[in-house]
């Protein structure tokens, strides 16, 4: 403190040069510690840390031998504190004392103000608590810590002690208002991203649960078509029948995965690939279904349409690759300068000479494949195997900066694409086959 005024000093009066200096140096510290740490809140989004890091910085500041932030519990009408420092052997954190006036922080936080004591035993606002007195605290201040400056919503009191002599003044409780002001700001962006993230998780519930009753509801269909399809009345009506339940199924696998995958909205592909084909293996007969797929994540905007390519496909070799006898049908999946490629190829008969893949065609199989390559961006080619077969190489961009495509493929109309269509191993006049 500054020395009396005499009447007979001469001016200026108030402070030697050394005082001037410490007060200076006091000053500058604590507005440098509360820069420090509203880098720390700005850095971090853990509030525990947060709390810790105030406490410390506030003691230092205020040159105090103990510095705790203290937490309002509303239903039971108490305080807790929930974080503190300079308390060395026997930390204070958890201790719980009542919201009232018989504390010094109980009566910042009961009656909404500052509470400044140079003097705690001989002060009578209120009983020193057991804790402090134990540790010889001779002054004490306190000020509200407000959840985003909402002085209707308090968190606590943010309290610091001191054991020695000296004297805490109004600029002491302005520097530790401004602590008190960004923990508020912290806490309450704490609860903020609370509710986000409790908005977001059950938004990927309703997701999921989503997901899980489509692909219930076309395992149903699916389970309606084998059951027309065996009361069909020729083949041909059957063999479409079951092409529709395959294609309906592969979209109910897509949703099997998506509200099982760990990122909603999109599957992996390797599992999902690797299950899909075992499926179609049921349906391959003699033939070998051999999958490969790098691990990655696909949206559903192009898990759907590209389950559905692979099952045309696939099915399509089944049915034409190896007349004679068995074979293997080797489907690959690899992700390539950001765009993936799907490789579906057989050793079996290969295409019929003078094949023409701009021929116009009119099956069902031809527009599911044109529609499929044009909803996905892509394009779809063809070459013969080595040392025989045929190899359908099919490319997409999967960059997440693309525009989505659209959910749902017009297979009306004939695609428009910057490679070549392959519709399938259907010659002139051939009737609608399973995966043509």
């Amino acid at each position: 403190m500054p020395p009396p005024l005499q009447e007979d000093q001469p001016f200026p009066i108030f402070l030697g040069p050394h005082r001037v200096r410490d007060e200076l140096s006091y000053r500058l510290r604590q507005q440098s510690l509360l820069a420090e740490f509203s880098r720390t809140v700005l850095q971090t989004r853990d509030v525990q840390e947060i709390l810790q890091r105030a406490t410390e910085l506030c003691a230092w500041g205020l040159e105090a031998a103990f510095a705790q932030a203290i937490e309002f519990l509303p239903g039971q009408q108490q305080l807790v504190v929930r974080a503190s420092s300079g308390w060395a052997g026997n930390p204070a954190d958890g201790v719980i004392f009542a919201a009232d006036n018989g504390s010094p922080a109980g009566r910042a936080y009961s009656t909404g103000e500052t509470i400044i004591s140079n003097d705690l035993a001989a002060d009578p606002r209120f009983e020193l608590p057991r804790f402090l007195s134990d540790h010889g605290a001779t002054r004490a201040i306190n000020v509200l810590i407000e959840r985003g400056g909402d002085d209707e919503n308090l968190f606590g009191v943010l309290e610091v002690v001191s054991t020695g002599g000296g004297a805490f003044d109004q600029a002491d409780a302005d520097c530790l208002k401004g602590f008190a002001g960004l923990l508020g700001i912290a806490i309450e962006r704490q609860q903020a991203d609370a509710r986000l993230q409790e908005a977001l998780d059950y938004q990927a519930l309703l997701t999921r649960e989503m997901s899980h009753r489509v692909k219930n509801s076309l395992t149903s269909v699916v389970g309606l078509l084998r059951v027309q399809s065996r009361s069909a009345a020729s083949d041909e009506i059957r063999s479409a029948i079951d092409d529709a339940g395959s294609r309906v199924a592969t979209i109910a696998a897509v949703h099997d995965h998506l509200w099982r995958g760990s990122r909603i909205g999109f599957i992996d592909l390797a599992d999902f690939l690797n299950e899909f084909c075992k499926k179609l293996q049921g349906a391959a007969g003699i033939h070998v279904i051999d999958c490969r797929a790098d691990a990655m994540q696909l949206s559903a905007d192009h898990a759907v349409p590209l389950g559905l390519l692979v099952n045309e496909l696939v099915s399509n070799a089944i049915k034409h690759a190896y007349p004679d006898g068995s074979g293997v049908i080797e489907v690959s999946a690899r992700k390539i300068r950001g765009r993936l490629q799907v490789d579906v190829s057989d050793r079996g008969v290969g295409l019929p000479e003078g094949f023409d893949i701009d021929q116009t065609r009119t099956s069902l199989g031809f527009k599911v494949i044109t529609g499929l390559v044009r909803q996905l961006h892509g394009k779809l080619s063809f070459t013969s195997n080595d040392p025989k077969g045929a190899r359908f190489l099919f490319e997409l961009p999967i960059l997440p900066e693309r525009a989505k495509s659209s959910h749902t493929a017009d297979l009306g109309h004939p695609s428009s694409l910057h490679g070549s269509v392959l519709p399938g191993r259907l010659r002139p006049g051939n009737s609608p086959a399973g995966g043509d």
